[in-house]
């Protein structure tokens, strides 16, 4: 019998208030490193511990597998029935409901799901159908276009209003994008087809629109939950709201100070509006630290009580440590390079691990030059960003083939598969599309078409049965018809077999093709990380990433470099409050990664990236203004100097870099 579950042992007072808080509307505020996820682990088998059924919770996450991983440690923690808790994401939680209810709003419940690159593809079918490509002006590509819309509908913004204040190129182009946008629409509904915006735009018009069907949500959904609210748009965040319109029990949880995700349309003021969106809401903030020493704390706690809007939290920590954050001038970008490389090395030999320490800057390019070094010195590192799995042409081939097996009027997966067969450019597979019989099946007669391949691939669609094959047999048929066509198409195909048996390997997971085509569109899995270095096979690489990618997670030491004005902050920032009060909560959530040690880094820079030019390259040398205010110094007492030669050159470079000199 596993013993009662002592949550005043298991969580500090904080902590102890949010799990035990439950009826009405919660908003915790949890400070970078203070156990989030842990409220929430524990908050779930709370609530199953006092009698609550698990399926009336309702736990919306950002990914699939951070709600999976909740729900197992909640298991543990009490039994199996935290398991029987609903939890996923906004789009899964829409996927799963629009499904049960897409009759009621006009939608056939067989939808196939359009990712993103499969959007893009159906908005350039619709744009090149309008004529726009002739277009003697220079016509926004499809990427473009779908992204105006997109970020229309997650903002809640009239497009207009989009291309005005993120697009003014485009601004001449507005009743032709609206034009695209209304074809696209009726394109999608006419072939069941929903991108990833549907999802949550039908699931916000059943709440709205159809209150019946939003109290039976409501009645089976007692108790929501949502993690990382800061990450929330607009649109998930009404969903939030409706479904705990009627009973009120809801918890958000979130750090205001690292919402930095705006251009995903995430949207700043959700978090904190919330507590004017339903009666007597309750803030609890978490500020006891588990991850970092005191003195990493002080600086980030400084540079955050500078931001314009916040909801006030002093982070603290009892764990020890009194090593400071170290900041580095350096001479240029190389001499930063050698710098990180030099003191990788030394705290190697000290006893700590290259996975334990990590590179982190604003833009993808800043570690250009840091990887050519570790590259010469065999220090093997994974870089975070690149191309996901799931976008590798090869990859979408095959995916193409498996929509059309599940929903024969996906015309943008019929025009990619004809597309790969010699002989066969737009117009013939436009041609061929036009025969296939819209009330399901596939014509006789294209199976007997004098191109054989056309022939043989209909043949093939005719031998699968849905309802018998399973999703990983579906594929090994498509995968021998496809091989020749891979090799015709690229040099490199014998790369690209490994990641053909690895979605084999994936899809044997699946016993229904809808699940598999589902997750792929809505969890992809990630080859996120690009490989460089070669180093001993049991060394496990260093790190360098984006300070986007690296939210969430943590190491011993972390380096963060190009800490100079237009780089972090963003030169696409300057110009705009909002923008840099983002950017220094970028900054924020960088310095937060970092356990023990912290490095800030800043090269002179001689010379501007190309897109720098027409600003000029002054700016560019000129200290971060994250570091370069008012008692931020006092926080840096290590600082290692590398460009002085004595001491006395030392202070004058750093009386130029920090302006309040009687601070100093």
């Amino acid at each position: 019998m596993k013993e009662k579950l002592d949550y005043k042992k298991e969580l500090n007072p904080a902590q102890l208030q949010a799990v035990q808080s439950i009826d009405g509307a919660y908003l915790v505020i949890a400070g970078a490193g203070s156990g989030k996820t842990k409220v929430l682990v524990h908050r779930v088998a709370y609530l199953v511990d006092r009698g609550v059924y698990p399926e009336e919770i309702l736990l919306l996450t950002f990914t699939r597998r951070a709600a999976e991983e909740m729900l197992k440690r909640s298991a543990l923690l009490l039994d199996e029935r935290c398991r029987r808790v609903s939890g996923g994401t906004f789009h899964s939680f829409a996927n799963a409901t629009l499904r049960r209810n897409a009759k009621i709003l006009g939608i056939a419940p067989n939808f196939t799901i359009l990712d993103a690159s499969d959007a893009e593809d159906t908005v350039n079918l619709i744009r090149t159908r309008l004529g726009y490509n002739k277009s003697e002006r220079r016509f926004p590509r499809k990427k473009a276009i779908l992204e105006v819309i997109s970020k229309a509908i997650n903002k809640s913004q009239k497009l207009d209003d989009v291309l005005y204040y993120e697009y003014p190129q485009f601004m001449e182009f507005s009743e032709e994008i609206k034009k695209i946008r209304e074809e696209y629409r009726k394109y999608k509904r006419a072939k069941s087809l929903l991108d990833y915006d549907d999802l949550l735009v039908y699931l916000k018009d059943l709440l709205s629109n159809h209150e019946e069907e939003r109290i039976l949500l409501a009645r089976k959904y007692k108790y929501i939950m949502v993690d990382e609210y800061q990450d929330t748009n607009k649109l998930q965040a009404n969903i939030a709201c409706l479904l705990a319109s009627v009973h009120q029990n809801i918890m958000v949880v979130g750090d205001d100070a690292q919402s930095i995700y705006s251009f995903r349309g995430a949207n700043f003021r959700n978090i904190m509006d919330f507590p004017k969106v339903f009666r007597d809401v309750k803030i609890i903030t978490l500020e006891e630290n588990y991850r970092s020493t005191q003195p990493i704390l002080n600086l980030t706690n400084e540079v955050i009580s500078r931001a314009k809007e916040k909801f006030e939290k002093n982070l603290y920590t009892k764990k020890g440590g009194d090593k400071q954050p170290v900041f580095v001038d350096l001479p240029d970008e190389n001499a930063q390079s050698r710098y990180i490389v030099d003191k990788i090395l030394a705290l190697r030999e000290e006893g700590l691990e290259l996975r334990d320490m990590a590179v982190l800057f604003r833009s993808g390019w800043h570690s250009n030059d840091l990887e050519i070094e570790l590259s010469s010195r065999n220090i093997p590192f994974v870089k975070y960003g690149g191309q996901k799995f799931i976008e590798a042409a090869h990859i979408k081939d095959i995916i193409s083939y498996l929509r059309i097996v599940y929903n024969h009027l996906d015309q943008v997966s019929w025009l990619r598969v004809l597309l790969l067969i010699s002989g066969i450019g737009p117009k013939g597979a436009e041609k061929i599309i036009s025969m296939i019989n819209p009330k399901g099946g596939f014509n006789k007669e294209l199976s007997l078409h004098k191109n054989s391949e056309i022939a043989r691939l209909f043949g093939l669609l005719g031998s699968i049965d849905l309802q018998r094959d399973k999703p990983s047999q579906i594929i090994e048929v498509f995968l021998e018809y496809y091989q020749p066509l891979l090799k015709n198409k690229y040099d490199d195909f014998h790369k690209r077999l490994n990641d053909l048996d690895s979605f084999l390997r994936i899809a044997s997971r699946y016993r229904s093709l809808e699940d598999l085509l589902t997750d792929m569109a809505l969890d992809p899995p990630e080859r996120s990380i690009v490989e460089g270095g070669r180093g001993d096979k049991d060394d496990m690489p260093l790190t360098l990433s984006t300070i986007h990618s690296a939210k969430g997670l943590e190491w011993h030491t972390v380096f963060m470099i190009y800490l100079a004005e237009g780089h972090l902050p963003s030169y696409l920032s300057l110009e705009d409050d909002d923008a840099i009060e983002e950017e220094r909560r970028l900054f924020y959530v960088g310095s937060t990664r970092a356990k023990e040690n912290l490095f800030l880094l800043k090269p002179h820079i001689d010379r501007s990236p190309r897109s720098f030019m027409d600003l000029g390259g002054s700016v560019f040398t000129q200290l971060s203004r994250f570091l370069d205010e008012k008692h931020i110094l006092t926080n840096l007492v290590c600082v290692e100097k590398e460009s002085a030669e004595n001491d006395e050159e030392f202070l004058r470079v750093m009386k130029e870099h920090f302006r309040d000199q009687e601070d100093y």
